[in-house]
């Protein structure tokens, strides 16, 4: 696994992790990598310098981030703009990808093989880093 830095064209930097540089490669040239925060294709890797560890620890100014709080944020985020089609997922992403519904940022659930199906089309989903609550609204 490797962490990349990345911009999108709107100017938003995020990081994300991908099993290797070419997987970040096949998936950037499908358009696979969005902004998570605008939801741009045209993304591109930031510079980044290696992590190479002290001998000693060094004091840091700020405090530590939390992961388990930035998750919870990130759920909360996605799941307050946008909607819950449960089940529904794959056929609702391929289409809205075919044009045959409007555009919206929706998450749910999908069978593995469908979510493959969906990735080898070129339709541009990404695994959520958390189970979704169901939402019944």
């Amino acid at each position: 696994m490797i962490r990349f830095s990345l911009s999108c064209s709107a100017g938003h930097d995020f990081d994300s992790w991908f099993q290797s540089g070419a997987a970040y490669d096949r998936l950037a040239a499908r358009g696979m990598v969005a902004c998570p925060v605008c939801g741009d294709t045209q993304v591109t890797k930031a510079l980044m310098a290696p992590a190479v560890a002290s001998a000693k620890p060094v004091a840091s100014a700020t405090p530590p981030v939390d992961p388990a709080a930035k998750l919870a944020a990130l759920r909360a985020e996605i799941e307050a703009q946008s909607e819950y089609v449960g089940s529904r997922f794959a056929q609702e992403a391929r289409a809205m990808y075919l044009g045959e519904r409007p555009n919206r940022a929706i998450y749910g659930e999908a069978a593995v093989a469908d979510a493959k199906a969906l990735i080898e089309d070129g339709v541009p989903v990404l695994p959520l880093p958390f189970t979704p609550t169901r939402n019944t609204n």
